[in-house]
């Protein structure tokens, strides 16, 4: 794996790209190579072959089931985003909560 690759969804995708500059930021910060795009939820399908992790914001919990359909068999981590993180738009924990999923600690994915 050369970069991840990670797709964060709220709702109208505004909250999100907050959350995703910070996330960049401190990945950027860190040395971590990693992609952050931030979309709405009706787009996750348009991204499921491009992306290694979806993380979702936490008020759309519900939509967990849906997500497991529209990413059926592929290779995508699927984590819902924590709201300690969330709602304070920290993209240190955000990042740090990616990564574990990869069994990463703050270091580039190669």
């Amino acid at each position: 794996m050369d970069k991840l690759n990670v797709l964060l969804v709220c709702g109208s995708g505004a909250s999100s790209g907050f959350m995703a500059a910070n996330i960049r930021k401190a990945a950027a910060a860190g040395g971590v190579e990693i992609t952050v795009n931030a979309k709405s939820e009706s787009e996750i399908e348009n991204y499921i072959e491009e992306i290694d992790c979806l993380m979702v914001g936490p008020h759309l919990a519900y939509l967990l089931d849906e997500v497991d359909e529209i990413t059926g068999d592929a290779k995508v981590k699927v984590a819902l985003m924590k709201p300690e993180y969330y709602a304070t738009l920290n993209g240190e924990k955000a990042l740090e909560h990616i990564l574990s999923l990869f069994n990463l600690s703050g270091k580039s994915p190669a």
